[in-house]
């Protein structure tokens, strides 16, 4: 949260839109611990899950509060493409939304505008919500949010990759987000994004998002994929989750545990 006086910047939007290389991480436990565990841990930017994940508002509000005294960027999946929700994520202090399930230029357009301040969109108003900081900081926030709010949409179907093009043109967008198990589940190929089809879909957003100002974003399956898709031209990956990181550090220790005492 911002401290008093202190001027509303968000780096992470700044340095994506120059296409520098950040690494991300999901935050889907809807654990303050967690988030505090990884952002001390230095990821640059926090995906705090609110789609997938079992997060609401206060959960969320949690996560922001442990993440306030570390640099990692709070970034939120919306839970949909709706004004409603994505004004309480920006009121409780998110420095921006990925917004799922974005198929054409329209909804791209009504994307940014729940996250934009009139006259460029439709975001309510209010000094009191904590991002202002509890009206004790609000103009310094309220008039620079429309410039610092980072919006993202995701392409996870063969209708967003077909309207790319068009949703790269919408401005106020920042960059595209590509589900690969979403986008191949959805072209018949039920969670295979390594189909032939589903990867010429995504060379198709790929090549375009990389020739326009929008950043190009995605998941990996660790860093090795993650090293590869940066070198690619990504600017952002998140090749972790605090779940599945948790649960795959206690796998292995169960696994090396019954190494060592097959017998007991």
């Amino acid at each position: 949260m911002l401290r008093l006086n202190e001027e509303f910047y968000n780096p992470a939007k700044h340095l994506l839109r120059n296409k520098k290389k950040l690494m991300g991480a999901w935050l889907q436990m809807a654990s303050p611990f967690a988030a505090e565990i990884f952002a001390k841990a230095g990821v640059d930017v926090l995906m705090i899950d609110m789609e997938h994940g079992p997060n609401d508002i206060l959960s969320l509000m949690d996560q922001l509060r442990a993440l306030g005294r570390f640099d990692g960027i709070p970034i939120v999946r919306a839970p949909w493409n709706d004004m409603v929700a994505v004004k309480r994520i920006l009121d409780a202090g998110a420095y921006g939304v990925l917004i799922p399930y974005v198929n054409t230029q329209e909804e791209a357009r009504s994307a940014v505008a729940a996250c934009k301040y009139p006259p460029l969109g439709v975001r309510g108003v209010a000094p009191s919500p904590r991002a202002p900081g509890w009206n004790m900081n609000s103009m310094n926030y309220l008039a620079r949010a429309n410039d610092e709010i980072l919006v993202m949409t995701a392409v996870e179907t063969l209708e967003a990759v077909e309207h790319i093009e068009e949703i790269l043109q919408v401005e106020g967008l920042d960059g595209v987000f590509i589900g690969p198990m979403d986008l191949a589940t959805s072209m018949g190929h039920f969670c295979d994004p390594s189909h032939e089809e589903v990867q010429a879909a995504i060379q198709r957003v790929e090549e375009a998002t990389l020739k326009s100002d929008k950043f190009l974003a995605s998941v990996a399956g660790g860093m090795d994929a993650a090293k590869e898709k940066f070198e690619r031209g990504y600017s952002l990956v998140i090749p972790f989750a605090d779940g599945g990181t948790l649960g795959a550090a206690a796998k292995r220790n169960v696994e090396l545990f019954q190494a060592m005492f097959p017998e007991r």
